[in-house]
């Protein structure tokens, strides 16, 4: 397989490449450059297979021959060691639940898969060592740490936003230590995401590092999320209704890795996005103009992202036309309040927990099912309540269980780098 710079200006590249570059030299992300649908056999027989044989046949074609076959099942059995479970909430609209992994956040997934990937790669080039760099505006950070942790030849830099993300995720990134370094930034998220790009194509640093990204720009932490999507199907297939998913969104690479999912033949009826004040695309999608903006505080703090990255793969996939991914693609935003006001509802009146992407994403499905009883509506939670429970509404946070492994985390000496420029960054870089 061979990937391509969206940028256009760099050239095409291995698997093994792409995911140890992260970024092309012209600053694109890198894509696919075939993409071939499953036979329809493959979805007619789901039920019979296991989740480790569903994710293998939907990622190996992306892998290609450079990780043996039986090595990538081995992998992807690792990455897929808990559950993904699709709970009932109301007729018609399900919760899947992405939380049950060592971090508690929809993102172990990518990023297990992305560090095995890794792992396998520096054991064919033993001199090889390797430093993915990162920005996280909340549960990368500890999905990264947690997926890197004493890798051997892999060094792990993580920046986030001081102030920024919850109390366990920045105890998740911030007290493992060893080859785990947090830099706290003052400042956004786009801020670190920023100096994460400055510092892949600062010529300075050549030489110095090889560099990497653990953000869902790296195709090895991008498309692994495809995964859920197929669950999901095997799940709800016997209702016999299209499918619906709606995504809180962020990034964009959890929607985009849906909407691959679809694009080699996942039977996904539509695609719903919810975004919180960060309402880039929902407007786009509404007027036709694309005007990425400064990034905005909110208390569902992992979407906060005023500027993103993944959204140029979504619009490849759709081959840049507007109409087409209207077809696909509805998009809504909502506020903190009516974020607070819906995880109250589900907890008085269905007594489930969100947390706010949770709540986002559900008020996004609901709005786009409105009058519509002809379909299966499903609503990603992509992060357990507890992370988020110093802004849950007062009546449902005493409801929220702490597991002991978190009581023991929150005990736990922070450790962190603070930082406010780019040259603190390269400074370190440079060492």
């Amino acid at each position: 397989m061979e990937y391509f710079s969206l940028q256009g200006n760099a050239p095409n590249v291995s698997f093994e490449e792409a995911v140890v570059r992260g970024l092309a030299p012209d600053r694109g992300l890198y894509f696919p450059a075939q993409i071939d649908t499953l036979p329809p056999s493959f979805f007619e027989g789901i039920e019979e297979l296991d989740n480790s044989e569903i994710a293998f046949s939907a990622i190996q074609q992306f892998v290609g021959e450079e990780i043996p076959k039986q090595t990538l099942r081995s992998l992807v059995d690792e990455v897929l060691s808990f559950d993904f479970p699709v709970l009932p909430i109301e007729p018609s609209v399900h919760s899947l639940e992405l939380y049950h992994g060592p971090t508690l956040a929809f993102k172990d997934v990518g990023a297990r898969f992305m560090a095995r990937c890794l792992g396998y790669f520096n054991s064919q080039n033993a001199n090889t060592k390797v430093t993915v760099l990162v920005a996280t505006s909340g549960d990368t950070g500890g999905a990264v740490a947690n997926g890197f942790y004493d890798v051997e030849g892999v060094e792990v830099v993580i920046l986030y936003p001081s102030g920024k993300v919850s109390d366990i995720q920045e105890k998740q990134l911030t007290t493992l230590g060893k080859n785990i370094t947090a830099m706290e930034v003052n400042g956004t998220f786009d801020d670190c995401q920023e100096m994460v790009k400055r510092a892949f194509l600062d010529k300075d640093l050549e030489g110095k590092r090889s560099l990497t990204s653990a953000n869902s720009i790296n195709v090895a932490r991008w498309l692994p999320q495809m995964f859920y999507y197929f669950f999901a199907y095997k799940q709800l297939k016997h209702l016999g209704k299209p499918l619906v998913f709606s995504v809180p969104s962020g990034n964009f690479g959890n929607i985009c890795a849906g909407m691959m999912a679809h694009h080699i033949g996942l039977p996904v009826h539509h695609f719903v996005t919810g975004t919180n004040a960060n309402k880039v695309v929902p407007e786009y999608l509404r007027t036709g103009l694309y005007e990425p903006q400064p990034s905005v505080a909110t208390i569902s703090n992992a979407m906060d992202v005023g500027a993103p990255s993944n959204f140029i793969r979504i619009q490849e996939l759709y081959q840049n036309d507007l109409e087409a991914l209207r077809k696909h693609l509805s998009g809504y935003s909502f506020s903190d309040q009516a974020t607070r006001e819906t995880i109250q509802l589900l907890h008085s009146e269905k007594n489930y927990i969100a947390e706010p992407h949770g709540a986002i994403g559900y008020m996004a499905l609901k709005k786009y099912l409105e009058q519509r009883t002809d379909l299966t509506g499903v609503f990603l939670e992509t992060a357990h309540p507890v992370k988020f429970i110093d802004v849950l509404p007062e009546e449902v946070a005493p409801d929220v269980r702490l597991s002991e492994e978190i009581k023991t985390l929150l005990t736990k000496e922070k450790q962190s780098i603070p930082i406010q420029t780019y040259d603190q960054l390269k400074a370190y870089l440079s060492q």
